[in-house]
């Protein structure tokens, strides 16, 4: 599998082959899981909210499920604070996906269940975010990733 060069700083990730698959270790789900192109862009984005930006690995999670209309979807990852409330949703794409309105309306209807402060966007190359303004019933778009203790209020 030939995989992109992403716009995130390199990580050591555990790769494996496994039952004639191509493998990713997750630090989040703890497990190996199948190496997609969209997969790599979230482990690349993981380990730089870990590494780079300070986030607590213990208060993160990936594929995280909700229902919406009635039917179950899962957002790609979650942040929590240290009182386990949702407080941001990243929602990956692979690198040949554009950032396009379709994206932001689908995180969007994930955060009508979870109402989170942040809202995060990636393919890997391109990175948006935004804080959410629930008063003003707004948002606005910030240019760096918040640190942890940005998103949790510390």
């Amino acid at each position: 599998m030939d995989l992109p060069r992403l716009n995130l700083p390199p990580c050591q990730l555990r790769i494996e082959q496994q039952e004639g698959m191509t493998k990713v270790f997750d630090v989040l789900r703890q497990r190996y899981v199948a190496l997609t192109p969209e997969e790599w862009v979230r482990q690349h984005f993981v380990h730089f909210l870990i590494n780079e930006r300070g986030y607590s690995q213990g208060l993160m999670g990936n594929e995280i499920e909700l229902t919406l209309n009635g039917m179950s979807r899962r957002c790609d990852t979650v942040v929590y604070d240290r009182q386990l409330r949702p407080r941001m949703i990243v929602e990956y794409k692979r690198t040949n996906v554009s950032l396009t309105q379709k994206v932001f309306d689908q995180i969007s209807r994930y955060n009508r269940v979870m109402r989170v402060d942040w809202l995060i966007v990636s393919n890997g190359l391109e990175h948006y975010c935004c804080c959410m303004d629930y008063e003003q019933q707004t948002y606005a778009f910030v240019r760096e990733i918040p640190t942890f203790d940005e998103v949790v209020g510390a």
